[in-house]
């Protein structure tokens, strides 16, 4: 009898995985052209409608062909890079900027985000079009800028690196198609204000943070910030000291909006609806958009954005197709994700948390039920006979075994991402986020609950709750300082070549695919290849107790908190 994982089908990997192998070969070598690289793309994809019609066997060769033309192309248009602006060296520039995004950390004293230029001088009116990473110095009594406001600002103009290095700021601000940094900047006049929409989104944060403030605020403010930092992604709110130690345990990642806070926030807003005993569509597409709302207020964070996605693709599914096929619908996110933003692909947030589901669905379920079918309580018992006792027990053998085997399969995934883009291993992780995880999920609830009550004026109900989630982040808090003690939990390593990051988890994915492929078959080897391709990339690819990381100044200037990068708002002194 085939496992219930293993028939779950996704043909559009047949779409995603040569779209990526574009994107990776855009980014690695000069293909050419993105108009030419489109049009071959257009051919290929003529020419698979014309073999599906007249040789049904080879019709997927020329459409996988397309996928990767045009991922290199998108590539292309993507970045849509100045190459003659690569040697000239930091310059003043007065720029008119259209803010797209605002980074968590802009305060009264600074703020930093992501811009367009709409408008520039003469001599730079070629940067028109492009997104500019802008870190402001703000005058009393300025504010901090709101999403689609137009300013006139001048700053010290820098170009970000085309290649930049895995895992550092400039590799994000590439992943997110932005080509130059304005530091040192000042916001000369606002020439267009915000909509009413940015500016509804921008008062509606500000009422968020002073709920999640109810009841913690004045006695454990550390318990607000942290709260702060889980609901609404502003980890400015952290201490030094709780930033360092979340980036050293590899937790950090509780602290983003991401799919575990989204998931959470989905499912109650669909419990909500279903009170309301509306149809399934009307309460999708109000769900839907109530999701999107909290993420937009929110910041709209790439992660963010991406869970909603995967969020509203899953549910499609479930309304659509029934039985519901998970993997599907995350894999169509990831295809509408990368049409969408192709730069994303090369995120840490992309790769791990699109690679941890993939890992959770091809190698976890599948490795669960077969430890299940191997040994489960009281499987000869008739269970009409059984008593509560019974029942609880072997609910608690299913619940524990597969949250091991999911746990062992996506810390495979977190290994090699972890080093590659953090310069972390994290043993240690596998245990703690059997814990961590749970907690982080009823911290989230809390946090929401809080909002809700918040917003419909009961006080009393967000204070409660509050405290509630505050206990637990206290508690997570708690379990992550112990577990950085622990010998050998969380050790500093690093790839010994740049190439064998990339490689290695293109191995593992290859791994996963086939295995699940083949039902993980012994005589195709069975659940070991991925952990052999673990074991020996750590064997023989990675220095441990090594990083290439700078450690951090205590003289160097303030810096503005985003997705477990660290932005100076100040650059060193230069000469122009």
């Amino acid at each position: 009898m085939t496992s219930r994982s293993l028939r779950y089908r996704a043909p559009l990997l047949w779409l995603v995985l040569p779209l990526m192998a574009g994107l990776a070969a855009g980014r690695a070598c000069e293909l050419g052209a993105p108009g030419r690289l489109l049009a071959g793309a257009v051919v290929a994809a003529l020419l698979a409608l014309v073999a599906a019609w007249r040789a049904p066997r080879v019709w997927a060769w020329p459409l996988m062909a397309a996928m990767l033309l045009l991922g290199a192309a998108s590539f292309g248009l993507h970045r849509q890079r100045l190459p003659e602006r690569d040697a000239l060296p930091p310059r003043e520039a007065r720029l008119s900027l259209r803010v797209d995004r605002v980074f968590a950390g802009s305060g009264a004293v600074r703020a930093g985000g992501i811009a367009t230029v709409v408008g520039a001088d003469t001599h730079l009116r070629d940067l028109i079009g492009q997104r500019v990473c802008y870190s402001f110095t703000l005058r009393p009594g300025e504010t901090v800028p709101v999403r689609s406001a137009v300013l006139a600002a001048v700053g010290v103009l820098t170009v970000v690196p085309p290649d930049p290095a895995a895992g550092t700021f400039e590799d994000y601000l590439a992943g997110a198609g932005v080509n130059f940094r304005l530091a040192r900047g000042r916001v000369l006049a606002e020439e267009r204000a915000a909509t009413a929409y940015y500016r509804l989104c921008a008062r509606a944060a500000e009422r968020f943070n002073v709920i999640l403030g109810f009841g913690l605020v004045e006695r454990r403010p550390e318990l607000a910030g942290l709260l702060r930092a889980m609901m609404l992604g502003e980890t400015q709110e952290l201490s030094e000291e709780q930033h360092g130690l979340f980036m050293r345990s590899g937790t950090m990642h509780l602290f983003a909006i991401s799919g575990m806070n989204i998931a959470v926030i989905a499912g109650v807003i669909g419990l909500l609806l279903r009170w309301l005993r509306l149809p399934e569509w009307a309460r999708f597409a109000l769900g839907a958009g109530a999701l999107w709302l909290f993420v937009d207020i929110t910041g709209t964070s790439p992660s963010a954005v991406r869970a909603w996605v995967m969020a509203v693709f899953v549910q499609t599914a479930w309304l659509l197709w029934r039985p519901a096929n998970p993997l599907a619908a995350v894999t169509a996110s990831a295809l509408a994700v990368l049409l969408a933003a192709p730069g994303q692909f090369f995120s840490a947030s992309f790769q791990m948390s699109y690679g941890i589901v993939l890992a959770l669905f091809m190698l976890g379920l599948p490795l669960g039920e077969a430890w299940l079918a191997r040994w489960t309580p009281w499987r000869d018992l008739p269970e009409v006979t059984w008593q509560w006792w019974h029942r609880a027990g072997a609910a608690g053998w299913r619940w524990g075994v597969s949250a091991v085997a999911i746990g062992v399969a996506t810390t495979l995934m977190s290994l090699l991402t972890g080093v590659r883009f953090f310069q972390l291993l994290t043993p240690g992780a596998l245990v703690a986020n059997l814990v961590l995880i749970p907690a982080a999920m009823l911290a989230t609830l809390g946090g929401f609950a809080s909002l809700l009550c918040g917003l419909a004026g009961f006080a009393p109900g967000a204070v409660w709750c509050n405290q509630l989630a505050g206990l637990t982040l206290q508690g997570i808090e708690a379990i992550v300082r112990l577990s950085v003690r622990l010998p050998g939990a969380f050790v500093p390593a690093r790839f010994r070549a740049e190439w064998i990051g990339p490689a290695a988890l293109t191995a593992l994915v290859a791994a996963l695919l086939a295995g699940y492929a083949w039902g993980w078959r012994k005589e195709r080897g069975g659940f070991w290849p991925p952990f052999a391709v673990v074991a020996v990339t750590l064997a023989l690819g990675v220095k441990f107790g090594e990083s290439d990381r700078p450690t951090e100044d205590k003289h160097e200037p303030p810096r503005i908190k985003i997705e477990g990068f660290l932005l100076p708002i100040h650059p060193p002194a230069f000469r122009p």
